[in-house]
């Protein structure tokens, strides 16, 4: 974060400066006492669990020179602190980050879908590099707390940002947006994750079409990039007052992706066809990437690098350095066996590709040991059940599979199925032999990085 006063601070939250210190700057805001260093501020978050107004005395001794806080009983007394006093501090930490955004006076994208949020903004992020010092959100910082702090990591130096939104509620991806103010909104997809909450398909559609209530006017650069191979998302139901780019394998797209060649674990290989000063052209893509999935994502990455003044050749060679965050089809090498790491989340649509990156890769036998999925509703079981047919008609050696849901997938794709990890892991040896390509997947509440944990050492 630049060097920013307090009382601009103060007025961006909305709150009022009740306590001044005598050091009237900072240079970072915090919501966790154990990162809170001389320089940053203390937000004071009260959740169902936890309220940070516990630890104002730990981050005051720290030497911490500001705090943002929701209870005015709990202002210290006798310290050389600054305190603003808000209503909320969640809120104040939205107003802060979207003040402070437009100071900063970068460019700016805004990624939301069912599938493949982060890998469409990480593959952003190292196409945008190619041209400018580009920041995005921390880890998978998504929501109303971690698109601010993500935020509050930039500094002068970024040109541009893309920020990744998540929700499972309506209203969420409307409030991001409204911070972020993005010049290009995407939307990757509409698939059936949060269905229980949101109770449609359609209903996932306008909760993720949120993000176009708040993209900038056409005359000022606004877009909507989406994927127009998915159903829901087309021209005509995207509509607004913004231009819009469409990516996929259709004859009208925008960005069209042809000749998908799957390398299984060891990446894919596609062209991309765009018009390009009035002739049509054709630019060959490499992406280190597992997934033929991942091209959509990869050309929405340069379509909005090309709205951003990066070409397709430049934007080429960024997505050739791109690596994603967080154990997304990652390749480990075990000591007997390779494992393909997917137990960052899972639904449906996703546990398939995996599926289909695991078939196109080569072992000596090809396991795929996958675990509940949640949030899907009251089709639960009949998707579960799904995933395990779609093994079985790609001719997975073994199925095996973890947890109450994740039973149906067994009877799906006739496979052994395991009512818990302990006993899986308890038997793993009789399962897994030297040689194996094992795919782990699971909604990440089922934490199967413990069953990777294990493959690495069998």
């Amino acid at each position: 974060m630049k060097k920013t006063d307090i009382e601009q601070i103060a007025k961006a939250s909305g709150g009022k400066l009740i306590v001044c210190g005598s050091r009237r700057s900072i240079t970072g805001i915090k919501h966790d006492s154990r990162e809170v260093g001389p320089d940053d501020m203390f937000v004071a978050v009260k959740g169902e669990n936890h309220d940070g107004h516990r630890f104002i005395s730990q981050v005051i001794e720290g030497g911490c020179p500001a705090l943002l806080i929701s209870n005015a009983e709990e202002c210290p007394k006798d310290a050389d602190v600054n305190v603003i006093l808000v209503d909320d501090t969640i809120e104040a930490m939205g107003k802060i980050a979207s003040w402070y955004l437009d100071s900063l006076n970068i460019r700016r994208a805004a990624v939301t879908g069912s599938v493949g949020k982060t890998s469409t903004r990480d593959m952003i992020y190292f196409v945008l590099s190619e041209k400018y010092n580009c920041g995005r959100n921390l880890k998978n910082y998504n929501n109303n707390i971690g698109i601010p702090l993500s935020v509050f990591q930039f500094d002068e130096n970024i040109e541009a940002a893309v920020l990744e939104m998540g929700m499972d509620a309506f209203g969420e991806i409307e409030y991001l947006s409204g911070i972020v103010k993005p010049e290009i909104g995407v939307i990757t997809n509409i698939g059936i994750a949060h269905m229980e909450k949101l109770g449609s398909r359609e209903g996932i559609f306008r909760a993720k079409m949120e993000i176009a209530k708040n993209i900038l006017p056409a005359k000022d650069g606004g877009t909507l990039v989406f994927a127009g191979d998915d159903e829901f998302l087309t021209k005509a139901r995207t509509a607004g007052n913004y231009a819009q780019i469409e990516v996929g394998k259709g004859e009208n797209a925008d960005l069209r992706i042809s000749e998908v060649e799957d390398n299984g674990i060891e990446g894919i290989r596609f062209n991309i066809e765009y018009e390009e000063n009035g002739h049509r052209e054709k630019t060959g893509i490499e992406l280190p990437t597992a997934g033929a999935h991942n091209a959509v994502n990869a050309a929405i990455a340069l379509a909005v690098g090309r709205q951003f003044g990066v070409s397709i050749r430049e934007g080429a060679e960024g997505l050739k350095k791109a690596e994603l965050t967080g154990s997304r089809l990652r390749l480990i090498e075990g000591v007997n066996v390779r494992i393909i790491d997917d137990t960052y989340n899972a639904n449906p649509d996703s546990m398939m590709s995996a599926l289909d990156v695991l078939s196109k890769s080569k072992g000596e036998r090809r396991v795929a040991i996958l675990g509940d999925m949640f949030e899907l509703g009251p089709d639960e079981a009949q998707l579960h059940r799904k995933v395990g047919e779609h093994a079985a008609k790609l001719g997975v050696d073994s199925l095996l599979t973890i947890g109450d849901l994740a039973e149906n997938i067994a009877e799906g794709g006739n496979g052994t199925h395991f009512p818990d990890k302990e006993t899986f892991l308890n038997v793993i040896h009789d399962h897994i032999k030297p040689g194996d390509l094992v795919l782990v997947k699971a909604s990440r509440g089922m934490h199967l990085e413990e069953i990777v944990d294990r493959l690495r050492v069998l």
